[in-house]
């Protein structure tokens, strides 16, 4: 009882302090804005959950320098809404939605022979939709829902589409794949024998867990694609505390105080989104070899937890497994 009882606090703890540590740096830090950016045209994109907060605002400026988004989403509706609100904007804009839900396997695999059907380039990859501190629950293929949705959904859809983001890598103008994940990457905990925290379960723990899960599979798909010669990068993006709604299962005292403080502590969407575009754009910009963790704007190094050599390769190959790809 003890034990399980410790299992669940000691994460919350660790991430609310985080959390309280991340605040007081973002008070202290210049506002981010977004830099001059370089046209996009004749580039598709595609975003997951590009409907709402950070996401949105990626959709909206890649579709303002001139990129054909794809919004991967599970609420069409909401997704038209946001094409609507961009279109409105922006005439010539060119954004569209397609149903993508990341809590299930079949799902993803529709979108991606979907998608692969148009024969269209895909230049750019972000890996933006997720959840955090949700109920204990399964998604529908039986993983635990912070693994299943943040980390092994957009890792299936990511081996998919890989192919087409090889194909559209040129010189000069390499594809890119944006994991958005978190600073919460840094208290995170890999259990390679326990990927769906079926022996204790702590929501905080899961959702630490699965963005540092984001974070080694930016690392390794990297090095894999530079290995291979292959006109592809990857990496990880923190963008800080955002006012979006990925706050709304906190408890409800917690979630009232988030509420209060948020307008003005937390960063706006648009806040968030800069570190995600230039991540996301930084060979255009640098001409560099792209990659790495990125946070307040700018490439960072990671945390130790991610310097393990062998966990990024072991992940892999355990994920390749669960996925029936291997």
């Amino acid at each position: 009882m003890w034990a399980a009882l410790r299992f669940r606090l000691v994460p919350a703890i660790k991430l609310y302090l985080l959390g309280f540590k991340v605040l007081l740096e973002q008070l202290l830090n210049k506002r981010l804005k977004l830099p001059v950016m370089p046209r996009q045209d004749g580039k598709v994109a595609i975003v997951t959950g590009g409907s709402r907060g950070i996401g949105y605002e990626v959709v909206r400026h890649l579709a303002r320098l001139g990129a054909h988004v794809i919004i991967g989403g599970r609420d069409e509706q909401r997704g038209l809404a946001a094409i609507k609100r961009i279109c409105e904007e922006d005439k010539e804009a060119r954004v569209e939605f397609e149903k993508l839900d990341l809590a299930s396997l079949q799902s993803i695999q529709q979108f991606a022979v979907s998608f692969k059907k148009r024969n269209l380039p895909l230049n750019i990859l972000v890996n933006n939709a997720g959840v955090m501190l949700v109920p204990e629950g399964r998604t529908e293929d039986g993983f635990e829902q912070h693994f299943g949705v943040n980390y092994l959904g957009h890792f299936l859809l990511t081996w998919l589409l890989l192919d087409a983001l090889k194909d559209s890598g040129k010189s000069g103008h390499v594809s890119c794949v944006v994991n958005v994940s978190s600073s919460a990457h840094s208290i995170g905990e890999i259990r390679l024998n326990d990927l769906n925290s079926c022996q204790h379960y702590s929501a905080h723990a899961a959702y630490c867990g699965s963005k540092l899960a984001q974070v080694l599979f930016s690392s390794h798909l990297h090095q894999e694609m530079q290995r291979e010669g292959f006109p592809v990068v990857s990496c990880a993006v923190d963008p800080g505390m955002v006012d979006t709604a990925l706050y709304k299962h906190l408890c409800t005292p917690l979630h009232l105080a988030q509420s209060l403080i948020a307008r003005i502590l937390f960063r706006t969407p648009a806040e968030g989104a800069a570190t995600v575009l230039s991540a996301t754009l930084s060979p255009a910009l640098d001409e560099d070899s792209g990659g790495g963790y990125w946070a307040n704007g700018r490439r960072e190094m990671t945390t130790p937890p991610t310097f393990d050599p062998q966990l990024p390769l072991s992940l892999w190959e355990i994920s390749l497994q669960l996925l029936g790809l291997q």
